[in-house]
């Protein structure tokens, strides 16, 4: 089940935020920019480069994932291993706020996120 139209505007504008203030200078923007899209009860965060041999191929990197568990009212956090596969990401497989899932992405403790 997707999130409200209220949720998802929140949302939108929480990592929105939180986005812009990461992304690189706008003269390298086609050379690296990072975006995030939601979907159902998921919001991914992901790079953005052009292909190496083909620059006119835009290829998507993904870095996090978290998703909304309403049931237990909490968000999932969730990195992409080398094997391309989502795993939770540990210590913290969850938190209760969007907010902290920036605050652990944006920390990025041990570096499965930004390197």
């Amino acid at each position: 089940m997707a999130f409200s139209e209220f949720e998802q505007k929140r949302y939108e504008k929480i990592i929105g935020t939180y986005i812009e203030s990461r992304r690189p200078k706008p003269s390298l923007r086609k050379k690296l920019d990072i975006s995030y899209r939601i979907s159902g009860q998921s919001i991914e965060i992901f790079e953005i480069r052009p292909d190496w041999k083909d620059p006119s191929i835009v290829n998507e990197h993904p870095i996090a994932k978290s998703t909304y568990i309403k049931t237990s009212q909490c968000w999932k956090i969730y990195w992409m291993r080398a094997d391309l596969k989502w795993y939770s990401y540990e210590p913290n497989t969850h938190v209760k706020t969007l907010d902290e899932f920036i605050h652990i992405l944006d920390s990025d403790e041990y570096g499965c996120f930004w390197g």
